[in-house]
């Protein structure tokens, strides 16, 4: 298994496993979110990662950065890890493990410095990977993107890059 940025023909393909993935973790197929799943990384600006298992995309992230319509970042050193997924098949042998892990140094690499994201209470495994992964709980920046939906909202601080040579 490794990980590589999407390349252009595999975004459908990337949408509907994130949908299907959505779906398996209690997201209703009638949910109009299913929709911005098979869009994230898209219609906004990020950089969607794929993780491949003897050549089959299994897994996703987004990350990304910090714009206009950002749902809870707020400056511009922030970014945002958007839905992260896992094919059903694949799930439990380490693929959203290593799409965190990637996605905090591709993060790190660009220069972001507080990285966040959002999930459904119901989303356990999830929670469980992100504060295995060191990100903390903002309650703060919870939020609701229609009225029966609430998100809660993580963060994870990353280091200041060091300039070249030092």
């Amino acid at each position: 298994m490794f990980v590589r940025t999407a390349e252009n023909g595999e975004f459908a393909a990337i949408g509907e496993l994130r949908v299907a993935a959505y779906i398996a973790q209690g997201v209703p197929p009638t949910s109009p979110y299913t929709d911005v799943l098979r869009n994230v990384g898209m219609s906004t600006p990020g950089d969607v990662l794929v993780m491949l298992d003897n050549g089959q995309i299994i897994g996703t992230v987004t990350l990304e950065p910090f714009h206009p319509g950002s749902e809870i970042a707020k400056v511009p050193d922030e970014a945002e890890v958007r839905a992260l997924a896992v094919a059903p098949g694949a799930q439990g042998r380490g693929a959203g493990k290593a799409l965190v892990r990637a996605v905090i140094e591709r993060a790190s690499a660009s220069g972001v410095r507080h990285l966040l994201l959002s999930t459904r209470p119901t989303m356990e495994a999830a929670r469980h990977l992100y504060l295995a992964a060191g990100f903390t709980r903002l309650p703060a920046r919870d939020w609701s993107p229609a009225p029966d939906i609430g998100l809660l909202a993580y963060g994870l601080r990353l280091p200041a890059r060091r300039a070249a040579g030092k």
